[in-house]
């Protein structure tokens, strides 16, 4: 079987306050995974800004921009002057009211190739997603690009097998998850390395189930409101079809490259034949709540 490699780039930074200064280092992430020969390169979940949700603040729906916005066209910039594919998360206002967490594929050529509400919305101490964003209705998509089909979630979708597997079964490749995950002070001590493994694992059990490569890209430091603050962990990492990682970063800031051999779905899909003993005939209780009630 001929080698069919794409190299695929992670840019995991911290973000401060100035906006434009966020977007500015973005960009020099993605340059840079560019020179290192990266093809694809995924940045952090809503990059653009610090993580506003840790609590409620109508202002920060003024951060909110359409698709066609200026985060949008600095990335489209950067990916058509290298040549490359670009996914970046943003703050999307789709019109008065309606907000959206929204993951945008840019092709080569700058254009627009692929559009992804986020589907699952959290709503925990510090992460309250709900009071911004309008869950995601254009459903579970795959992207064709030059160099891969991709796979486009958000964060807290990581956690649902559903998600990945309805992904998968549109004939993504590579499931990208850009993402803000991190560590409450009070909690680090006693959960922070069962939080963490549990993080990884349930990214590395989509790639085995799904036979296909994963790669999801924290964000990192230290974010502070009058909530609290949130240790971002970083840890950054792309995981094999097989369930290997093949590279993860550790909580600083790093641009992290790493090829990807396309041929493995594949061969471990033949290997892990998942896909074939599936019983779609039983599966119907996954539309309900909850089992039969007694």
């Amino acid at each position: 079987m001929p080698q069919s490699w794409v190299s695929v780039g992670l840019v995991q930074f911290a973000m401060g306050d100035d906006r434009t200064a966020n977007v500015e280092r973005a960009v020099k992430g993605v340059r840079e995974a560019a020179e290192r020969g990266a093809e694809i390169v995924c940045l952090p979940e809503l990059f653009a800004s610090k993580y506003f949700c840790q609590v409620h603040d109508h202002t920060c729906f003024d951060w909110a921009e359409p698709l066609d916005g200026p985060t949008v066209k600095a990335v489209a910039q950067i990916a058509k002057e290298r040549s490359i594919t670009v996914l970046a998360s943003i703050f999307e206002r789709r019109t008065a009211g309606i907000y959206h967490n929204t993951l945008v594929t840019l092709g080569p050529a700058g254009d627009v190739l692929g559009v992804y509400r986020k589907t699952h919305i959290p709503d925990d101490p510090q992460f309250q997603e709900k009071f911004y964003f309008a869950p995601g209705d254009l459903g579970f998509v795959s992207v064709p690009t030059p160099k891969a089909r991709v796979g486009m979630l958000v964060c807290w979708d990581q956690w649902y097998p559903e998600a990945a597997r309805l992904t998968a079964l549109q004939g993504a490749q590579i499931l990208f998850y850009p993402t803000a995950i991190g560590w409450l002070p009070e909690e680090k001590a006693q959960y922070g390395a069962e939080q963490l493994s549990a993080w990884q694992t349930i990214q590395r059990s989509h790639a085995i189930a799904n036979g296909l490569f994963v790669v999801a890209v924290n964000r990192s430091g230290v974010e502070r409101s009058t909530a609290g603050e949130i240790e971002f962990w970083g840890h950054s990492f792309v995981t094999a079809p097989s369930g290997a990682v093949l590279g993860e970063c550790d909580a600083g800031e790093h641009v992290l490259v790493t090829r990807c051999d396309l041929n493995q779905i594949e061969e471990t899909r033949r290997v892990w034949p998942f896909f074939r003993d599936r019983r779609i005939d039983i599966y119907g209780g996954l539309v309900q709540r909850w089992g039969k009630e007694q």
